[in-house]
């Protein structure tokens, strides 16, 4: 009895082996269905993912992730450490090193002077949070934001730390956070892709690279789908000249004629993937432009994300297209603003990185909740690690800059299902170590993926000869951050 297996491969079973595989088949099957039917959720999800998720009750839709890529110092934002401006110039304490490793950009400094930040903080809100006078837009906000101030990671330099935040490993050709979030979970939109990225322009920094939202190993229409600031939102989806709609129909009419031949012969599901594509793209030649229009946004909206929101591509414009894409139920997107890796005249640098993006943060979390979707929508804004507290270079009295700091860093995230008005964990007087409820990276991870109702252990993808997954072999909830 000649059988094809899932990849095309021609096989040869007896009687005997073949009605062994198949009753186990077919018992496992309906073994699945009863652990389903004890199963206390049960998910309604029309439009893909996979059997059996979420694992429990979801308390997030949607996500946006807003990247600061280069690594925001903890110093000038959200770390307030006023012990410090008394050690002004003083040699970093090896009792506070404790021997870590340091960058090539700074290990050979004779010394290692510590700078205070040259900015003020205030406490904000009823939860008291301090918050730089860099940001004063997000200090309107502290009351619906949950602060992490003990993240760290085992990456000093960026192309890892950031590979590491978006994958789950340092090295590349690992699926992105958003692609695994699209396999498992599918889509909430039929019409717009699952996982959409935005990147800020003339932001400048450190390169992003096509690999930090793609799927890896994933299935292809999984990778996130990166929406551009020009007139095509999305480049080569518009026909091309003289071609009209119907000519576009019936030439995906003939190739998925031709495709379903090629899956026949290979049963190659890369195939199915690729159908699964063209079929989208077709359908985005309407949805994407009017998602792109900004016209009929009254002017309080505008004036909420600030002027930069009328320019398109810049932070603040992004924010508002995020906002319309979650409003779309679009399930992950994902902003990029470069720019934050200030190794010198560090000052001036993070004082217009912060213009340039605290009140288009702010705006978009007053936007979400204002439209009843703050509830549902995941919002988490931070960079790959954090910046030491010495000077990388000359210390003066108007000037310094600060080098990569793996050992603790300051994200925040907000609605979702954390908890508004809080902050989580502590560093030492210095914001050199971690005092206090450490959260790894892996940490984080597992900690968004619980709010989506799945459990990070069982969301797997199997490749060559071994189950992967987001986390790899590690990672915790950090309950404490749940609403």
């Amino acid at each position: 009895m000649a059988l094809q297996d899932l990849f095309g491969v021609k096989q040869k079973f007896d009687r005997r082996e073949f009605l062994t595989r198949s009753s186990l088949g077919i018992g496992a099957m309906a073994l699945g269905n009863l652990l389903k039917a004890e199963t206390p959720f049960q998910a309604d999800n029309p439009l893909g993912g996979l059997p059996g998720l979420p694992h429990f009750a979801p308390r997030a839709k949607r996500i946006v992730f807003l990247f600061q890529s280069g690594g925001p110092s903890q110093f000038e934002t959200f770390d307030y450490k006023p012990k410090l401006e008394s050690m002004r110039g003083q040699d970093l304490p090896d009792s506070v090193r404790k021997g870590q490793r340091l960058t090539g950009m700074s290990a050979d400094q004779t010394s290692l002077p510590i700078a205070p930040s040259l900015y003020k903080f205030k406490q904000y809100g009823e939860s008291r949070a301090w918050v730089s006078e860099l940001l004063p837009h997000t200090a309107e906000v502290v009351d619906e934001l949950c602060f992490v101030k003990s993240l760290y990671t085992e990456q000093i330099n960026h192309d890892p730390a950031i590979t590491f935040f978006h994958t789950g490993n340092q090295l590349p050709g690992r699926p992105s956070m958003g692609s695994w979030m699209s396999y498992g979970l599918g889509s909430l939109n039929n019409n717009l892709p699952t996982f959409v990225v935005l990147q800020s322009k003339n932001s400048g920094g450190q390169p992003l690279y096509a690999r930090l939202w793609g799927n890896g190993f994933l299935p292809t229409q999984h990778q996130g789908v990166q929406f551009t600031s020009g007139k095509d939102p999305v480049l080569y989806l518009n026909d091309p000249e003289g071609y009209d709609g119907a000519d576009r129909h019936r030439m995906l009419g003939y190739l998925n004629e031709l495709n379903d031949v090629q899956k026949s012969t290979y049963g190659d599901p890369e195939i199915d993937a690729r159908l699964s594509q063209y079929e989208m793209a077709y359908r985005m030649q309407s949805s994407v432009p009017e998602i792109a229009d900004m016209s009929d946004e009254p002017d309080h909206i505008f004036d909420m994300y600030g002027p930069d929101s009328r320019n398109p591509g810049t932070f603040a414009a992004n924010c508002l297209l995020a906002r319309k894409l979650l409003e779309k139920d679009v399930r992950y997107v994902q902003l990029y603003h470069r720019g934050w890796d200030q190794h010198t005249h560090l000052p001036g640098g993070i004082k217009n990185q912060c213009k340039a993006t605290d009140q288009g943060s702010a705006a978009l979390i007053k936007d979400l909740k204002q439209r009843g979707l703050l509830e549902d929508t995941l919002v988490i804004w931070g960079g790959e690690f954090g910046r030491t507290v010495y000077s990388q270079g000359k210390l003066t009295a108007t000037n310094y800059g600060r080098d990569h700091h793996p050992r603790c860093f300051t994200m925040w995230m907000a609605g979702g299902g954390v908890k508004p008005g809080f902050t989580y964990g502590e560093t030492d007087d210095l914001s050199y170590n971690i005092v206090r409820d450490p959260v790894h990276v892996h940490d984080f991870h597992a900690t968004i993926m619980h709010l989506f109702g799945v459990d990070h252990e069982r969301l797997t993808f199997k490749h060559q000869g071994r189950r992967y997954r987001l986390t790899d072999v590690h990672g915790h909830v950090v309950k404490d951050l749940l609403a």
